[in-house]
């Protein structure tokens, strides 16, 4: 599978928000769309309400770690958009990171490991 892109265009993103389908936990929300360009494009919007700049930046880096950690469990062909909730603001990355795969085993899109 190919390494994923970033969604930036904000047509990109308001396609995901009306067409996909979301799912949320307590600290994300996250919407998927299937897409056309054979490999996954993960966009992710952390509004003001979460904190200032120093804050929604640690947790973008913190939801984006996360994807790229656990990419190769993931489907293909789907356009993303997760949603830091401002109940995400002073989590840890390991709770980001389980907040993260519970959503993406409500949209039944990463393979299910066997322990």
């Amino acid at each position: 599978m190919e390494k994923s892109e970033s969604l930036k265009k904000n047509r990109d993103f308001q396609k995901v928000y009306q067409r996909g389908t979301s799912y949320a936990n307590r600290y994300l929300v996250m919407y998927v769309l299937e897409n056309q360009y054979k490999k996954n494009r993960l966009g992710i919007s952390v509004s003001k309400k979460v904190g200032n700049s120093v804050v929604r930046h640690r947790v973008t880096r913190l939801i984006r770690e996360s994807y790229r950690l656990n990419e190769m469990k993931f489907k293909s062909d789907l356009d993303i958009v997760v949603i830091a909730r401002p109940s995400a603001k002073e989590r840890s990355f390991h709770e980001i990171e389980s907040a993260l795969m519970h959503v993406a085993k409500k949209h039944h899109i990463v393979e299910e490991e066997n322990d």
